[in-house]
């Protein structure tokens, strides 16, 4: 239990630590920083305290109950393979987090920084952390969500909008196909959990769908880690600040493709469509990076670059698969990290300290910052591949499995020659960065005079280049335990023990480390002043760029395309948009269900009552009376829509539905009484209408008409299918059976909207809340013009009353209902879950309570006698819901799991109680914010028109002139 808790508590702390962040001012740069790294410390310790269990093989679980009928669980596992990385993510955003506390400027918003940083950190690790595969896509699209506002952090550079944008719909979309495998593997496996579909290899490997998931399975991974020919959004993302930078391209988001494919391997590889496919773009990506990355001028460029080619050698490594390949693979993950850090935090020094990335204006460096040269010189050289660096070993040990055989066709035959290759190319760069940037003649016209940073902001530089020694001087005390556990979680506890060392003998790997070295240099030797002097990419590459593709593409498919759809079928009026969302949903409709709606033979030889169907009839004129008033007489429209409205709460009320008819009549006066007020506020009617312009009108009307009769009675035929077809077992008893026993519940609909189906109506009050928030911002930002408005005349007397006195109605009576209100809502709100009622209703109740004060009055007389703080009313109602579905957790249920007993109470006797009851509370108190807030808004509007009337009227004084 104690592990347990432990692991949860591990998931949470990022998002603990950006909560944090948030509270804090925007001066508090050091506090940020500090409360975000001693949460991530902790975090370290928390690793530290599972690692004996899981070093001896253990896979621990903290699982919270989620949806267990559908497998559907919040499930976190970790193994050693989860533990190093999750290490590796910690410890790099600690240095991060060290190094943005002096990267960034006074003047940047830096607790939203840290938060967005933070937040990011928790959604890799719960990606990492996810036991549940469909949870791990989850956190896997919140990474892409923000790292565009990381990437964006400076968005008010063109640059930075343009990154953000575009690594968020290129991983996205990824993202999307990899939902889409997760749901096929979980279907082929029968099960989402993570465990599970990595036991079931054989099983996914021989299924017809196998193709299907592989494919979308590698698009996510190659989008996330921006591979060939995804590479195009890496280089985009450099907009984004250094610390961003380094933390991206070297434990996190880019490394979550890579994390995925080694992940998988058992379970999709191990086939000739995996080899050629992952293999396959993996080594064409560690080319193409290679070479474009020795002609990129700008110090990140380059490190961009970089990072796409060593992805492609992590991504080849796992398309090889064998044991060896995949403890190369997790060994290279770290190695990488490690040296890629450290160089982009070095870069992002050169920039702050000399204001400017441009290498072809930096030079002779290391006699102005001697110790981050070093630093950087080290770096590079680890990147290269020199030996006794840690970046040579695991190279090394890529060489050895690019060299051996696999399975003999021209692919892994090439793979040997490519790796060198790319090996020469990886050196040319590294030395390129290094010989440019820190030796030469000594650098002019530099924006800044070249310094040494503060000391603070190259210790976590100074602790990543150490790690890059020690690891590549002593890897099998340091790493070489960790990396065989690491290897053992993927491919099994019966994988042997592999020992690293830096000496294997002359063998092939160490010839082709010997060429890749000296063919690197002889190549910039060659040619490195020729490259500093050219265009950047290559001169082949300078008019085929994935980038200007994609684009282009994003261009046909966002506007060009688009625009010409819009001409074609579109209008900027609402009713043809409208009719045309009508038809095309009538259309699918009628595809989908012809020939498969059979009403019940007994249903259709049932007598129709008469009583029925004259108030049907009555409630079908009132419906077409409407739709014909309203071309001459709005308020008489309204009246017969109310009409309409009553007759379905009679409705409700005859098929024994009365919870449905107490809300829709609820429902029915509130809305009449806001469409009232907004009547207002609609144009004039024009009295004129030549005969000419009379007839398009009349011809819209009748096929408007046209429309809605066969909605309407398309409709209606599916309700009256629906509710007479003999469902066997039917959902409805099951709910009747088991709405009492489980719910403590007599009013099945109210237990089914609070209990069985509670995070449904969560989610609905969610949306309540958004469209009254929505409606309210709107509002606010309305200026009408009073001379387009159906509003009467200042002179009219009619102006001055209220609208309750114009509709013959006392304002007194409206006022004296506000009491019988109030006790109407309360004895909705107690009796609605065992009677018709509930929490909707009675906030709706109380809603048209206060809906009556501003009918019956001005809106300065209310709000001088009534305070409503009608957004404090949605946020307590969401917070009390939601501590309701929390509260289970606490005691190990699912989210919004009710509890219902009786309670002996004084005097009274034994009463029902349910928690259920705590949750319809806050449903009762948004319902109340959101409806009040809307009718605020409409009556602030009304006054201020009254106010721009006072304003423009004549003055008695200027008329006496």
């Amino acid at each position: 239990m104690i592990q347990e808790n432990l692991l949860l508590t591990l998931a949470l702390l990022p998002f603990v630590a950006a909560l944090a962040t948030t509270t804090l001012s925007a001066q508090a740069h050091g506090a940020a920083a500090w409360v975000s790294g001693l949460l991530l410390a902790a975090g370290l310790a928390i690793l530290g305290i599972l690692h004996g269990p899981i070093a001896a093989g253990q896979v621990l679980h903290s699982t919270i109950r989620w949806v267990p009928s559908l497998g559907l669980n919040l499930t976190f596992r970790i193994d050693a393979f989860v533990w190093l990385f999750v290490t590796l993510v910690l410890g790099i955003a600690i240095l991060v987090l060290i190094y943005a506390r002096y990267y960034l400027s006074k003047n940047d918003p830096v607790p939203r920084f840290y938060a967005f940083l933070m937040l990011f950190t928790g959604a890799m690790m719960g990606m990492l952390l996810s036991g549940n595969i469909l949870m791990l896509v989850v956190f896997w699209e919140l990474t892409s969500i923000l790292s565009f506002l990381l990437i964006g952090y400076w968005h008010q550079g063109q640059a930075a909008r343009d990154g953000a944008r575009m690594a968020l719909i290129v991983t996205g979309l990824g993202g999307l196909c990899l939902l889409v495998a997760m749901l096929l593997l979980g279907k082929i496996v029968g099960s989402y959990d993570l465990d599970r579909v990595l036991d079931s290899g054989d099983l996914v490997r021989n299924h017809p769908l196998y193709p299907a998931v592989l494919t979308l399975f590698l698009l996510g991974c190659f989008t996330k880690s921006a591979q060939m020919p995804f590479h195009f959004w890496l280089p985009g993302a450099m907009a984004a600040p250094t610390p961003v930078s380094a933390f991206l391209h070297s434990a996190t988001m880019v490394k979550a493709g890579v994390f995925l494919l080694v992940r998988f391997s058992p379970v999709l590889g191990q086939t000739e469509m995996w080899f050629f496919a992952v293999t396959g773009t993996g080594m064409a990506t560690l080319l193409l990076g290679a070479l474009i990355a020795l002609f990129r001028h700008d110090l990140k460029g380059l490190l961009a670059y970089s990072t796409i080619s060593h992805l492609g050698l992590i991504t080849a490594l796992a398309g090889i698969g064998s044991s060896g390949a995949i403890l190369a693979a997790i060994f290279h993950i770290v190695n990488h990290a490690i040296f890629k850090a450290s160089l982009f935090m070095a870069a992002g020094i050169i920039d702050h300290e000399t204001g400017t990335r441009d290498m072809r204006r930096l030079s002779g460096l290391m006699r102005f910052m001697p110790v981050t040269g070093s630093l950087a010189i080290v770096a590079s050289a680890s990147m290269a591949g020199v030996p006794l660096l840690n970046g040579f070993l695991s190279k090394e040990m890529f060489f050895a499995e690019a060299a051996d055989w696999h399975n003999g066709t021209w692919l892994d035959n090439s793979l040997p020659w490519i790796a060198t290759l790319a090996g020469v190319f990886a050196v040319a760069y590294s030395l390129r960065f290094i010989a440019t940037v820190f030796f030469g003649p000594p650098p002019v016209d530099l924006p800044h005079q070249p310094h040494e940073p503060p000391a603070w902001m190259r210790r976590p530089v100074e602790a990543l280049v150490l790690l890059c020694l020690i690891v590549g001087m002593l890897p099998g005390l340091t790493l070489g335990p960790t990396l065989n556990q690491a290897a053992q979680a993927i491919l099994g506890p019966d994988l042997p023990y592999k020992n690293i060392a830096i000496w294997h003998g002359v063998n092939l790997p160490l010839i082709m480390s010997l060429v890749a070295l000296a063919g690197g240099v002889a190549l910039y030797a060659l040619f490195g002043t020729r490259i500093a002097a050219g265009p950047e990419g290559p001169p082949l590459m300078h008019h085929f760029r994935a980038q200007k593709l994609f684009e282009r593409l994003i261009l046909l498919l966002t506007w060009k395309w688009p625009r010409s759809l819009y001409q074609f079928i579109g209008t900027e009026r609402l009713q043809p948009q409208l009719r045309l969302v009508v038809l095309v949903a009538l259309t699918v409709a009628t595809v989908t269900l012809w020939g498969v709606l059979h009403p019940a033979a007994e249903a259709l030889s049932t007598p129709l009552n008469p009583a029925f169907a004259a108030m049907w009839l009555v409630g079908g004129s009132c419906a077409v009376g409407a739709a014909w008033m309203a071309k001459y007489h709005r308020f008489a429209a309204l009246v017969l829509l109310g009409g309409a409205g009553a007759v379905t709460c009679l409705t409700f009320a005859w098929l024994s539905a009365p919870d449905l008819a107490v809300t829709q009549l609820l429902v029915e006066i509130v809305t009449t009484a806001l469409l009232l007020l907004g009547l207002r506020w609609l144009p004039k009617r024009r009295e004129e209408i030549a005969e000419d312009k009379l007839r398009p009108a009349r011809v819209r009307r009748a096929r408007d008409l046209l429309l809605a009769l066969i909605a309407g009675v398309g409709l209606a035929t599916l309700a009256f299918v629906m509710m007479t077809y003999p469902l066997v077992p039917s959902v409805g008893d099951w709910f009747l059976r088991n709405a009492y026993k489980e719910g403590g519940g007599t009013n099945v609909v109210n237990v089914i909207l609070v209990d069985f189906r509670a995070f449904d109506t969560f989610g609905e009050i969610t949306v309540l809340a958004v469209v009254a928030v929505t409606v309210y911002a709107l509002l606010r930002r309305f200026r009408p013009d009073p001379e387009s408005l159906a509003l009467p005349e200042p002179q009219d007397a009619v102006a001055q009353k209220s609208l309750a006195e114009t509709l013959l109605v006392p304002a007194v009576i409206m006022r004296w209902m506000f009491p019988v209100l109030l006790v109407l809502a309360a004895y909705l709100f107690f009796r609605g879950h065992d009677l018709p009622g509930g929490g909707f209703s009675a906030g709706v109740t109380l809603s048209i309570a206060f809906l009556l004060q501003y009918l019956a009055h001005d809106v300065r007389w209310v709000e001088a006698r009534l305070t409503v703080l009608p957004i404090r009313w949605i946020g307590i109602g969401l917070l009390i819901s939601g501590l309701t579905g929390v509260g289970a957790f606490v005691l190990g249920y699912p989210f919004l799991t009710a509890h219902a007993q009786y309670v002996e109470l004084p005097l009274v006797g034994q009463v029902p109680a349910a928690t259920a009851l705590l949750f319809d509370t806050g449903v009762f108190a948004l319902v109340v914010g959101a409806t009040v807030l809307m009718l605020i808004a409409i009556a602030h509007q009304s006054l201020r028109m009254a106010r721009l009337r006072e304003r423009d009227a004549p003055q008695p004084e200027k008329e006496a002139a």
